[in-house]
């Protein structure tokens, strides 16, 4: 998922020459690892990859600040319970810095985040509900199968690129689930 959103970010925004992904260690502790895992993508897209770790609220204005300020910056939001809950001062503070960024779930382009690449949570949770009768029908948790996402959205908005003076190429606007004008 997080090379996909490379991909996205990079589409959208070609001049990026680095990206970050912005995480709490304490709640996103896997993200280093899977930023190892696409780095193998990003030297085809010509992206030097960094973690941006926050540890909490205070540093995230200064952290989008210090990235927005580089020339070729852009931003990786994965999927964590931190920034879910700060996803509205994380956009504010992308706007602010006229960074461009790309977000794990669509609320955050709703709040006027520039896109968003991730699984569709409503249909993780309907999948949720046949794993729960299975357990209160006497299923052994241990013995149910894991379930990866099988469905994912891609959402922009046209008026967040607009702002930070991007253009939304035809091939990517064609691959949107949504498009927020």
């Amino acid at each position: 998922m997080l090379g996909k959103m490379l991909e996205l970010l990079k589409g959208m925004a070609p001049n990026i020459t680095r990206a970050a992904a912005l995480f709490n260690p304490a709640t996103g502790f896997y993200v280093p690892g899977y930023l190892r895992l696409f780095e193998a993508s990003s030297p085809s897209l010509g992206i030097e990859l960094a973690t941006a770790p926050v540890h909490d609220v205070s540093e995230i204005e200064d952290t989008v600040a210090k990235l927005g300020h580089e020339p070729g910056g852009g931003l990786i939001v994965p999927p964590e319970a931190f920034t879910i809950t700060h996803h509205k001062l994380i956009t504010a503070s992308t706007a602010r810095h006229r960074l461009p960024a790309i977000y794990a779930y669509r609320s955050f382009v709703g709040e006027g985040g520039l896109m968003s690449y991730g699984p569709d949570p409503y249909d993780i949770f309907r999948r949720a509900a046949s794993y729960v009768d299975r357990i209160l029908r006497g299923e052994k948790p241990s013995e149910l199968p894991v379930q990866q996402p099988t469905k994912f959205e891609f959402a922009v908005n046209l008026k967040t690129a607009k702002a930070l003076g991007l253009e939304m190429p035809p091939n990517l606007l064609a691959l949107a689930d949504e498009v927020i004008e």
